[in-house]
């Protein structure tokens, strides 16, 4: 990690950054390693069926259809246009979708059906592909839908093996995860984030 200095700069600020940076420099590898950690997993296991999803076209589009040729898949849990959390997240992931979308699949899911997903999506500029897991036991099935029937956000990833689809990893998502750049931006302020919370739109 580098360091910065500017002019003016308290001696006090710089010996206590410094035994900061010692600390982030050790967290950083401590994450570095958990990724590694991850990446060696055995698979989650199977899918259980070749889920099928209403997208922006008439026809059912099938788990199987959205890795679009890519060996790789990444699904994006979204709660839908009523959260701003979700909102926010996918946001984000706009705006580095084409990067993602190099190395992998990545299509997001959400329970509103394909016609409010493509209204909400165009009002916000996403480029990224939808599909509507409405009427499905999928977000159920892969652990994001709450004892209380809501739905939750996260993320599942998947890799062909031969004709059986296998989740590989998966992880759920929550204000000031790392998936989330924001959230990292805003500890940087005195206050960190405080009381925001995030909307749908600013004044």
């Amino acid at each position: 990690m580098a360091e910065t200095r500017f002019p003016g700069e308290s001696p006090e600020y710089r010996e206590a950054r410094e035994q900061l940076l010692e600390r982030e420099i050790a967290l950083r590898r401590e994450m570095e390693a958990v990724a590694g950690a991850r990446r060696e997993l055995p698979p989650g296991g199977a899918v259980p069926e070749d889920y099928g999803f209403d997208g922006a076209g008439p026809a059912e589009v099938r788990l199987s259809e959205l890795f679009a040729g890519k060996a790789d898949l990444i699904v994006i849990h979204n709660m839908g246009t009523t959260c701003p959390n979700c909102t926010l997240w996918a946001d984000g992931l706009n705006g580095i979708y084409h990067h993602l979308a190099d190395r992998a699949a990545v299509v997001v899911t959400s329970p509103d059906p394909p016609e409010v997903q493509q209204r909400f999506a165009a009002g916000r500029g996403w480029k990224f592909p939808m599909v509507s897991h409405q009427g499905t036991t999928f977000a159920e099935d892969m652990g994001y839908r709450s004892k209380s029937g809501g739905w939750l956000p996260g993320i599942s990833v998947f890799k062909r093996d031969g004709k059986r689809i296998l989740r590989v990893s998966d992880a759920a998502f929550e204000p000031g995860d790392d998936f989330c750049a924001l959230w990292h931006i805003l500890d940087l302020l005195p206050g960190g984030a405080g009381d925001w919370t995030p909307k749908f739109s600013y004044s």
